[in-house]
């Protein structure tokens, strides 16, 4: 069985002294002992990063430390942006990529985020790739179009073992930040699709090793009914991250 892994995705909040106090509060709610039960990653912004790092290795935490997003070169005249091997000498593990936001509001690309793809896991982190379609495009029966259009596209050039070791991460953007979350049964739907379409492009064992993770407005009171879905293998949380109490609930799966 495919542990869960959970990610908070804290975007553009808490200034690195709030991510200090959210992380230790964290760990105060959620121990080792609850840990044993789902990965937990944190991705806090660029600026925290390195105060978030201090705060798990100094206490010996059991999270693991992410960011959200990065650049596809090692370096040159990208202002702005930041390098994979930064990251990497960061201790960062999971890298968020591919995120609606990314798409919809900096024009992200399938062919950019393929770059970043290779890139994170060029440098040794673990890629949490984002899928997810519109209101609009749900509403037209285009859900499986568009999600696994983004996967063939983004996943294109891995190797079987390239993708069996990363995550995907199924946000429909309808759901993000509304307070409207697919049901169980219509997440279960789609991330089983995805598992799917991981078995015909890149082999069986790739699609019963990689992780799947829902977001889109989960909290602790939905996470249990998520979680327990047969392809569903952990969350990627944004808003109910931020919460120390909140996201400890969600860390525990609910309980």
């Amino acid at each position: 069985m495919r542990k869960p892994l959970i990610s908070g995705n804290w975007k553009m909040n808490h200034n690195h002294f709030e991510a200090i106090q959210t992380v230790q509060k964290l760990a105060y709610l959620v121990g080792k002992d609850e840990l044993e039960a789902a990965d937990v990653s944190i991705h806090p912004p660029f600026t925290d990063i390195r105060s978030v790092q201090t705060v798990i290795d100094s206490d010996k935490l059991g999270y693991a430390l992410g960011a959200q997003h990065c650049h596809y070169e090692e370096k040159g005249a990208f202002t702005g942006e930041v390098s994979p091997v930064f990251l990497q000498k960061l201790g960062v593990q999971y890298v968020i990529c591919g995120h609606s936001e990314r798409r919809e509001i900096f024009g992200e690309t399938d062919e950019i985020v393929n770059k970043k793809v290779a890139a994170i896991q060029a440098h040794g982190m673990t890629p949490i790739f984002c899928c997810g379609e519109t209101l609009e495009e749900r509403e037209a029966g285009d859900t499986e179009t568009k999600v696994l259009g983004q996967i063939r596209a983004g996943l294109e050039g891995r190797t079987p073992e390239q993708v069996a070791a990363l995550v995907i991460a199924y946000e429909p953007i309808w759901a993000i930040g509304t307070g409207r979350t697919a049901t169980s049964d219509d997440a279960q739907q789609v991330c089983a699709a995805v598992r799917a379409c991981v078995a015909e492009g890149w082999g069986n064992d790739a699609a019963q090793a990689v992780r799947i993770q829902y977001g889109g407005s989960v909290k602790g009171s939905n996470i249990a009914e998520l979680i327990a879905m047969p392809d569903i293998d952990g969350a990627l949380v944004g808003g109910a991250s931020l919460d120390a109490d909140e996201f400890a609930r969600i860390c525990k799966l609910g309980v």
